[in-house]
């Protein structure tokens, strides 16, 4: 009869946290929703950023600010989300650069045990560029030559471990060649020397890059996805050029602290998923070949684990560190 009460009394009491979770999620948001972008104003991050949080004040009716706050390669705005109560009113948007700031930076949190995800933003390909004066009108030209004169051609970066960094050191390993790193305060002024025929290459998004090429101003020589992308049909993927594991892009998602409700993780999710299937998001990404993903809160949180083991496994092959 004990056991009786005592299971009688559990389900009761799971039945109670169930409800007031149900509760918490209906009552919620009941202010204003804070978003932490740690970059810079103006970034495509930052216009993603706002787009989304724009959209999800439509859907929540509250509204959901966005808070610049770069600094520590990101760490200083995932330390603030990350260290926030998690009451569910304040979140972080993380691109790919998270998972290579967790190895390189040592942030004071743990990247994947100290978080809830939400959802994936967008996939946006990057695109490996040369200059017009370059003399290579492929990715095979590129590798032949690179091989001729090991070093001799330089590329640039946002930055010394960052993403496009570590994105090209990536491609260069898997060719089996060499380039000069040059890295700079930021994509703008390296794409300027890029245009300005001081640097030989520059891996960026599509955003940035697109406009260029389409002018004739730079050449792209392959896009980081597995097949060609609409906004972009001349330009061959890293695959179909026989390098099929240079298959990362330049991803955007939202992240919270661990232990948010589940009622509201779940509630969130659901709304984000909605605005990224709306063709008015959809489609506007989509003019510079930037994907919306959506999806599961696990579903990203799986995508988040995979790339950081990726970058582990590569900077501890290539001993890679901050120059």
């Amino acid at each position: 009869m004990a056991r009786v009460m005592i299971g009688r009394r559990t389900l009761l009491a799971g039945a109670a946290v169930a409800l007031a979770g149900r509760a918490e999620a209906q009552a919620w948001p009941n202010r204003p929703i804070k978003l932490i972008a740690p970059f810079a104003p103006g970034g495509g991050s930052d216009f993603t950023s706002r787009l989304v949080a724009e959209k999800l004040t439509a859907r929540l009716g509250q509204t959901m600010l966005v808070e610049n706050k770069p600094g520590a390669g990101g760490n200083l705005g995932a330390e603030a989300a990350i260290k926030s109560p998690p009451d569910g009113y304040t979140y972080l948007t993380i691109s790919g650069s998270y998972a290579i700031n967790s190895i390189l930076h040592k942030p004071s949190f743990d990247s994947l045990n100290d978080i809830v995800a939400i959802g994936q933003f967008t996939e946006e390909p990057s695109v490996l560029c040369v200059g017009a004066a370059v003399p290579v009108k492929t990715l095979g030209e590129l590798v032949a030559l690179c091989k001729r004169e090991p070093g001799k051609l330089s590329y640039g970066s946002s930055g010394p471990g960052g993403l496009v960094h570590l994105a090209t050191e990536f491609f260069l390993d898997a060719a089996g060649i060499k380039a000069t790193h040059v890295p700079y305060r930021g994509t703008a002024p390296a794409l300027a020397d890029l245009l300005a025929g001081n640097l030989e290459m520059l891996s960026g998004g599509t955003t940035t890059m697109l406009p260029y090429i389409k002018s004739g101003k730079l050449r792209g020589l392959a896009i980081s996805t597995t097949k060609r992308l609409a906004a972009a049909p001349d330009i061959p993927s890293y695959t179909e050029q026989g390098y099929p594991t240079v298959n990362f892009g330049l991803w955007h998602g939202m992240i919270g602290p661990k232990d948010i409700p589940d009622a509201i993780v779940s509630k969130l999710n659901a709304e984000l998923d909605a605005v990224l299937k709306s063709p008015e998001v959809s489609g506007r990404l989509a003019e510079d070949g930037v994907i919306t993903v959506g999806g599961s809160s696990q579903a990203f949180m799986d995508t988040i684990r995979a790339e950081v083991e990726r970058w582990q496994a590569f900077i501890k092959r290539t001993g890679i560190k901050l120059e």
